[in-house]
């Protein structure tokens, strides 16, 4: 008898939005005259034999996708299952890679303009913002057909914009958490704490052997926010959190203000130089044995693809209770997948690779190339999963809520231009908080109508 394979796990506490979060309009138009269209579409025409006003046909011709898997190993992974889809359908991909960064950095540009017909990007507010702005088509047939059977309700929330219409294919998710090697935790005589201050005293122990306890790459300005998340979340709980980052709650509040007193209280523990260092490169320095632990995603595990030995003794703990109130209820574990743009060239193509990409089969494909992540359908096959992987699932599975990530949660712009400068800020001069979040305060306006 063949084994039923283990499934993956229910998602909890995905915030539903009802308030209206989009960029005002100056704002918008502001934003987009600052970027150059860096993201072109790529390939030609010929083939394409649908469009966005039609579609339900047998899909072939050309398909184009955006995607930001610009990491060597993200990108033959996701490769693996193009090159299925391929196989299957007939349909030729042509694919427009991008710097991951620059990706997330020019998105409003490139989809304002002549997007390919799908891309990859992110569940949550970010998915729902473009959605909004009628920058992405909506493929709600596909999950009625052929997704709704294999995904949870959580993650089909996780995939619905504020109109009902679902805009998004779940395909990979992955937990943040801190990092370390086990060999170093043995050989010293560490322990995973549990409380900040088990954690502060971790650091000194870390310290007093010659170690950076955390190793710190903000390039691209969105590592510190992970940081910022895990502090507030422990701090004040996931309800606070959620409308923070909604803009129902004020910067200057003093529950914010703890945060990141807490947060100036760790940083003297955080590797210097922080702001020009990518976290590939702060992953390498815990994995060579000059930094004991790094706060990141598990993808953090793609930076070590010629460091086998070192991928391999990889394991982590959740970060520590701050509050005994919320506890570590809380995991930040945000969802990648696919969506399609505005108009594409080639509707039913596009709509094909959602239904393939929802599929276990497909994911499957992905994490037998990279097993720093893990699959989001029901049916994908968890039964090769490595130990770090389960225990992954694991974390995530028993948390009460699961979050996003900062820049998923909340406006984009507001991420990226307001908070993103304000952390930056902050690691430059933590002494000036009340400076600077009197500022995103103020900015806040711009962004929110609340």
């Amino acid at each position: 008898m063949t084994p039923e394979k283990p499934r993956s796990p229910l998602l909890k506490g995905l915030p539903h939005v009802t308030r209206r979060q989009v960029l005002k309009g100056a704002g918008a138009a502001a934003g987009l005259a600052a970027f150059p269209t860096l993201l072109a579409a790529c390939g030609d025409d010929e083939g394409a034999t649908t469009t966005a006003a039609g579609g339900g046909g047998a899909p072939s011709g050309t398909l184009t996708i955006g995607s930001n898997a610009s990491d060597e190993l993200t990108k033959n992974a996701y490769g693996e299952a193009f090159t299925k889809f391929s196989e299957k359908t007939g349909v030729e991909l042509a694919i427009n890679t991008v710097d991951h960064n620059t990706f997330q950095q020019q998105i409003n540009t490139y989809l304002q303009g002549q997007p390919d017909d799908a891309f990859t990007w992110f569940a949550g507010f970010r998915m729902r913002f473009f959605a909004e702005k009628g920058l992405a088509t909506p493929f709600s047939d596909v999950w009625n057909d052929s997704l709704n059977a294999n995904y949870s309700e959580a993650f089909k929330l996780a995939s619905t914009g504020n109109d009902g219409e679902q805009y998004f294919v779940p395909f990979i998710f992955y937990p943040w958490a801190i990092f370390y090697r086990k060999s170093v935790f043995a050989d010293k005589g560490y322990s995973p704490p549990t409380t900040l201050d088990e954690l502060k005293e971790l650091a000194a122990a870390m310290e007093a052997d010659g170690m950076v306890p955390f190793a710190f790459g903000n390039d691209g300005g969105w590592p510190a926010m992970g940081t910022f998340d895990y502090l507030n979340l422990r701090t004040n709980g996931y309800q606070f959190h959620v409308d923070l980052m909604a803009g129902l709650k004020s910067w200057e509040s003093d529950e914010v203000k703890q945060v990141f007193a807490t947060y100036a209280e760790l940083l003297p523990y955080h590797q210097p130089g922080a702001l020009g260092r990518t976290w590939q490169d702060a992953t390498i320095s815990m994995a060579n044995g000059t930094a004991g632990m790094h706060l990141l995603g598990m993808f953090l595990g793609d930076a070590l693809i010629d460091l086998p030995e070192e991928r391999e003794d990889l394991d982590f703990f959740a970060f520590p209770e701050i509050n005994p109130d919320y506890g570590r209820e809380s995991v930040e574990a945000p969802i990648d997948g696919f969506m399609i743009s505005k108009e594409p060239k080639n509707i039913d193509a596009a709509k094909a690779l959602m239904a393939f990409m929802g599929t276990g089969e497909a994911q499957d494909y992905y994490t037998a190339v990279n097993p720093n992540w893990l699959a989001t359908a029901n049916d994908a096959t968890t039964s090769g999963y490595t130990p770090l992987q389960n225990k992954a699932l694991e974390l995530i599975g028993s948390a009460a809520n699961i979050a996003q990530f900062l820049d998923r949660d909340t406006d984009p712009g507001f991420a990226s231009e307001v908070v993103g400068v304000a952390l930056t800020e902050f690691i430059n001069d933590p002494s000036n908080v009340d400076s600077i979040l009197a500022s995103v305060e103020e900015q806040k306006a711009g962004y929110f109508d609340v």
